[in-house]
């Protein structure tokens, strides 16, 4: 191990590694698990959350967007504690997708559109349509910052 330390909102440890073999150097985090949580899909089935596969719904999102990997990581994170911290072992896939997407507007907006097209199921260009102008409409229903 090369060097250790926490991340920014101390939710895991950082650790720089360098491969014996090789000489290739590469980064691990590892993280508290509060509570094993499951997951209610739409279906009513039941499934253990899983970390990576949230990574992997953001990460497809986030393909070949310029987004610092630290800044998806402290926000896959966020997410995580929120739904560890709603008090209950069992979440919604529908509280998952919220979080995403609230996390997701607030770090890139084509990633957020890409995202909402698969979480709300769009199936034509008029989706895509009327996602955009309820997202317009509700961002300059919001009133100007007179700092």
């Amino acid at each position: 191990m090369k060097d250790s330390r926490p991340t920014e909102d101390s939710g895991a440890i950082r650790r720089r590694r360098v491969c014996n073999g090789c000489g290739g150097r590469f980064t691990t985090f590892e993280r508290v698990q509060l509570r094993d949580l499951t997951v209610v899909k739409k279906t009513g089935r039941k499934v253990p959350f899983d970390r990576e596969k949230l990574a992997r719904s953001v990460n497809t999102a986030l393909r070949k967007r310029s987004v610092e990997p630290e800044k998806v990581e402290r926000m896959i994170s966020g997410i995580v504690r929120q739904l560890e911290s709603l008090g209950d072992v069992e979440v919604t896939s529908d509280q998952i997708g919220e979080y995403v997407m609230e996390g997701l507007k607030g770090l890139d907006d084509v990633a957020f559109v890409r995202f909402a097209s698969v979480y709300k199921n769009f199936s034509a260009a008029n989706d895509f349509r009327s996602f955009l102008a309820d997202l317009e409409e509700n961002s300059s229903a919001l009133p100007e910052d007179e700092g």
